[in-house]
C-alpha cells in the first residue's frame, strides 16, 4: 500500500481502513425515522434523476400536503394569539389577564420569523462588489431566477442561500475557505448550485414550510420531558406528554412529506450547476467538497503556528495575507487516492450522517450520467482579478479573524 503521510493509509483492493473513524449517527426516534425515509426512496429517486426525469421540482401531492400541514401549524399559533387577546380583554385586572399575557408571549415565540439582515462578517452590497454581483446575475439568468441582494463572506467551508426580512430579500453566504480553493469554473458551479435552490422551487427554502419547522421545534422544546424530574416536573411532564407526542408526530409528518422534495431539489441544483459551469466543473466541485475536512485541518494548523509564533503587527498581517494561498496550495496537493477513499466512505455511510442531502456518490453518479455540457458562463482572467480585488478586504479580515480567534469549523 502506498499512501501520503498526511492522510489515512488504506487498501484500495479490500477497503481495509477506508473509514477508520465512522461518526456516530444522531440518536433519537425522529432522526432514525428521517434516515429510514431517506434510505427508502433515495436510490429510487437517484435512478429517476439519472434517467433524466423530473426536470423541475413539481407540486405533487406530498408538496401540497406539506403546505397544508404548515398552514395548520401557523393556525395553531394564530389561535393561541386570539385566545391570549380574548383572555386579556375579558379578564382585565384579574387572573385571566395573566394567562392571556402568557399566551401572547407563547405566540410571540412561535411566530413566523422572516430573518434579520446579516450582522456578522463582511457584508457586501452591489455598490461594494459590482463585478461579483454581475457574475451572480449572469448565473441567475441561466438558472432562471434573479440574483441576490446581499453577499456575506465568512470563515465556513460552505456556501448557502436564504431570504430575510418581510420583503424576502435574498442572501448569499460565501465561505472563503471553500471559495479560495476553487477554480473559476468550480466557483461558477457553486453559484449555480446555490441559486438553483431558488430556481427549482425547493419547498424547504420557502417561508411557509421553513417557519412551520421552526414553530414545531419551539413547541417540542417547550413540551419535552425533563430528565430526572422532581415531583412537580413529573406531573407537568405527564400533562405535556400527549401534546409533545402530537408535536413529534407533526414534525415527522412534515419531514416525510418534504424529504423526497428536498433531496430532489439537491439533484436539480446539481443539474443547474452543470448547465451553468459544465458537468465536469460540477463534478469537480463535489470532489472539492469531499476534502473539506482536510481544509479544516490546514486552517487549524495555521492557527496553531500563529499561536506558537506569538507575533503581531506586520508579521501577523503578512501571515493573514498569505493564508489563502497556503490553503489553496495544500488542497491542490491532495492525492487522487484520498478523493477515491472519501468517495468510498460516502458509499458506505449513505444517509447515516445527513438525511437531508442525497449521498455525494449518488449525486456524482447522476451528474456523470448526463452528457457533458459546455459552460454557459465563463469568467476570464481579467474579470477574475476584478472580483478578487473586490473581495480583498474581506479576505484579509476573515483571515485575521481565523488566525486570531481560531477556526470555527
Amino acid at each position: 500500500m502506498r499512501g501520503d503521510a498526511r492522510f489515512t493509509v488504506w487498501c484500495a483492493a479490500c477497503d481495509w481502513n477506508v473509514d477508520p473513524q465512522e461518526p456516530e449517527a444522531e440518536e433519537g426516534f425522529p432522526a432514525r425515522a428521517r434516515r429510514a425515509a431517506a434510505h427508502r426512496h433515495g436510490a429510487r429517486l437517484a435512478a429517476d434523476m439519472a434517467s433524466g426525469g423530473e426536470p423541475r421540482a413539481r407540486r405533487d401531492a406530498a408538496a401540497v400536503l406539506a403546505h397544508v400541514c404548515a398552514v395548520l401549524v401557523h393556525s395553531v399559533t394564530l389561535l393561541v394569539t386570539v385566545l391570549g387577546v380574548r383572555w386579556i380583554v375579558s379578564g382585565w385586572g384579574g387572573m385571566p389577564m395573566v394567562g392571556g399575557l402568557l399566551l401572547l408571549a407563547l405566540a410571540w415565540s412561535l411566530r413566523p420569523r422572516f430573518g434579520r439582515p446579516p450582522q456578522d462578517g463582511p457584508v457586501l452590497h452591489r455598490a461594494d462588489a459590482p463585478e461579483l454581483f454581475a457574475l451572480v446575475d449572469d448565473v441567475a439568468a441561466v438558472v432562471g431566477t434573479r440574483g441576490v441582494d446581499t453577499v456575506v463572506v465568512d470563515a465556513g467551508i460552505n456556501a448557502g442561500v436564504t431570504t430575510y426580512g418581510p420583503r424576502r430579500r435574498r442572501l448569499l453566504t460565501l465561505g472563503l475557505p471553500l471559495w479560495e480553493v476553487l477554480t473559476p469554473a468550480q466557483r461558477i458551479a457553486l453559484l449555480g448550485h446555490e441559486l438553483g435552490h431558488f430556481g427549482n422551487g425547493d419547498v424547504r427554502h420557502g417561508a411557509l414550510i421553513g417557519s412551520a419547522h421552526r414553530s414545531l421545534a419551539t413547541w417540542a422544546y417547550y413540551l419535552a420531558p425533563t430528565r430526572d424530574p422532581g415531583p412537580v416536573q413529573f406531573v407537568v411532564g405527564a400533562v405535556c406528554l400527549v401534546p409533545w407526542l402530537l408535536v413529534q408526530g407533526a414534525i415527522l409528518a412534515l419531514d416525510r412529506l418534504t424529504s423526497r422534495a428536498t433531496q430532489r431539489a439537491e439533484y436539480l441544483a446539481d443539474r443547474l450547476a452543470g448547465r451553468v459551469a459544465s458537468t465536469e466543473a460540477a463534478v469537480q466541485l463535489m470532489d472539492r467538497l469531499l476534502i473539506s475536512g482536510s481544509a479544516a485541518t490546514v486552517l487549524r494548523r495555521e492557527v496553531s503556528r500563529q499561536a506558537r509564533g506569538g507575533r503581531g503587527g506586520r508579521d501577523a498581517d503578512d501571515r493573514a495575507r498569505g493564508l489563502w494561498d497556503r490553503l489553496a496550495a495544500d488542497m491542490a496537493s491532495v492525492p487522487e487516492s484520498e478523493y477515491e477513499r472519501l468517495r468510498r466512505v460516502g458509499v458506505r455511510r449513505g444517509h447515516s450522517v445527513d438525511s437531508t442531502h442525497p449521498p455525494t456518490h449518488l449525486r456524482r453518479a447522476c451528474l456523470l450520467a448526463t452528457a457533458n455540457t459546455a459552460p454557459a458562463v465563463v469568467v476570464g482572467a481579467d474579470r477574475a482579478r476584478r472580483i478578487g480585488a473586490e473581495l480583498a478586504d474581506a479576505r484579509l479580515r476573515v483571515a485575521r479573524e481565523i488566525l486570531r480567534d481560531g477556526f470555527p469549523g
